[in-house]
């Protein structure tokens, strides 16, 4: 039996097990329209019965020796290693990423689950200085129940970089994929947990519509919900969780700049601006969306971004060796080329693509856009390149920031140069020499401004941040004495 053999999960929810779900939902391709199978979808009754199960497994789970629960997060690790290709050949076919992507996600899943597998052991508080004749510490202790909301573009990513972490310091979680990957996003994650020794009850997959998010963000047992996706949905859950007095941690959208600096190295920057727009069809909250590029080197740097994009094939990443694959589905591919077309209206220059190609859109250039224009300040969540230029250091970073997002920048050129403009930048990363697509499993993500609460994932202090809670504890050698 394979790692992802269908009798196991095929319309059934993970919790205590495998169980039967009362609905399902069919797994599809976006590529071709395929049938890959069906995953169980939850109810919010069933969220509510496994929220209650999840806390009452949480307290065994969190008295877990450390020591335990790290070999569980490392034998995570190695089941990532062992069952790679399996695991990609999912990522390919049900999220549409290309082979390199789908490998390097993996990889990177892998490199989570061995750096959560740290935490347990991690020192958790403080000792405190006290006027009192006592010992006084600051103990981080585990949250509880953890819900993990996770979106369809790296759907084993971004839905394992909250629930190792959250596993790792004690807690239980509540996955909620997305219901377009959830086998990838979600089921991979349960059945390496569960091979890799989790005990019943302590992780449940919970796949479904807005309802069941509304349900695992509103039961009483969870008090932090960590949700990746867009920024309209981001709002809502923020404020649902602010009602209900429970921390959300919320990276969402995103509209990055990469701003080419006079003198740098045109055709390096163009395949670097390249990479950064059309990775994954452009479906990543870190995309680069907008390319600013000073007026010296705008005409070349255009007319090596638009050769470039001509020269990457679309299609079908399981059966061809393509560049860009599927968008996720048809609503969202025609989002796209609206936006494309909507913007050419406007007076934008089509420099290359512009065009739907079964269920992809060729690798597109615009030139001659506007601040107004919707290919330069919205979301595309598309293969789209729209390019303006700058003059000074001052106008270019009025341009950056001139945005309602704030999660990643990339600055190619000179370094003095371009040190002096990320100190004006208002973003979660910049990236100096390197394009704005960038993640490790030790380093913080987040970003400002509508991108979010700011860094509650990678490494070690955002995690115990993000997933547990202080408790002030005193201790004196004898019971102290009152005036009462």
């Amino acid at each position: 039996m394979t790692l992802l053999d269908d009798e196991v999960w095929s319309r059934k929810l993970f919790g205590d097990g495998w169980k039967d779900a009362t609905r399902g939902q069919p797994v599809v391709e976006p590529a071709t329209g395929a049938r890959l199978g069906t995953v169980g979808l939850a109810t919010a009754g069933e969220v509510t019965t496994a929220a209650a199960r999840a806390a009452e497994a949480q307290r065994a789970w969190a008295a877990t020796p450390p020591q335990a629960r790290a070999a569980v997060l490392r034998r995570a690790g190695e089941l990532f290693t062992e069952h790679a290709a399996e695991i990609e050949d999912w990522l390919v076919r049900e999220a549409g990423s290309v082979r390199a992507k789908a490998g390097s996600e993996v990889a990177l899943a892998r490199g989570e689950c061995f750096e959560c597998a740290a935490l347990p052991t991690h020192p958790h508080g403080e000792v405190l200085a006290s006027e009192d004749p006592r010992w006084s510490f600051a103990r981080r202790r585990p949250a509880g129940v953890v819900s993990v909301i996770a979106p369809f573009n790296f759907p084993l990513l971004l839905g394992l970089r909250s629930v190792a972490p959250a596993l790792a310091l004690g807690n239980a979680v509540l996955l909620k994929p997305d219901p377009r990957t959830a086998v990838s996003g979600g089921v991979v994650i349960a059945r390496v947990f569960e091979e890799a020794g989790l005990p019943p009850g302590v992780l449940h997959l919970l796949p479904g519509d807005g309802t069941v998010g509304e349900a695992v963000v509103e039961a009483p047992e969870v008090r932090v919900v960590s949700f990746t996706g867009s920024t309209p949905v981001g709002r809502v859950i923020g404020e649902r969780a602010g009602r209900l007095l429970k921390r959300a941690h919320l990276e969402l959208g995103g509209n990055n700049a990469l701003v080419v600096l006079p003198g740098a190295d045109v055709g390096k920057a163009a395949s670097a601006g390249a990479f950064g727009s059309y990775l994954h069809q452009g479906q990543i909250c870190m995309t680069t969306g907008r390319h600013l590029v000073h007026e010296s080197l705008l005409e070349e740097y255009t007319a090596a971004l638009a050769a470039k994009a001509r020269a990457l094939p679309v299609g079908d990443p399981a059966r061809e060796d393509v560049a860009l694959g599927p968008v996720i589905d048809r609503r969202q591919l025609e989002r796209v080329h609206a936006i494309v077309t909507g913007s050419v209206a406007a007076g934008a220059t089509l420099a290359a693509g512009g065009e739907i190609v079964g269920a992809g859109y060729r690798a597109t250039v615009l030139t001659d856009v506007s601040t107004d224009m919707p290919a330069w300040r919205e979301e595309i969540f598309g293969p789209v390149a729209p390019v303006m230029g700058f003059s000074t250091l001052e106008e270019a970073a009025r341009i950056v920031n001139d945005c309602e997002y704030g999660l990643s920048v990339g600055i190619l050129g000179d370094v003095g140069t371009a040190m002096r403009l990320a100190d004006r930048i208002d973003s979660g990363k910049v990236h100096i020499n390197e394009q704005t697509v960038g993640d490790e499993p030790h380093a913080p993500f987040g970003g400002v401004k509508a991108s979010g609460t700011g860094s509650r994932f990678g490494g070690a202090a955002a995690s115990i941040e993000a997933f547990t809670e202080t408790q002030w504890l005193t201790v004196r050698p004898d019971i102290a004495d009152y005036p009462f």
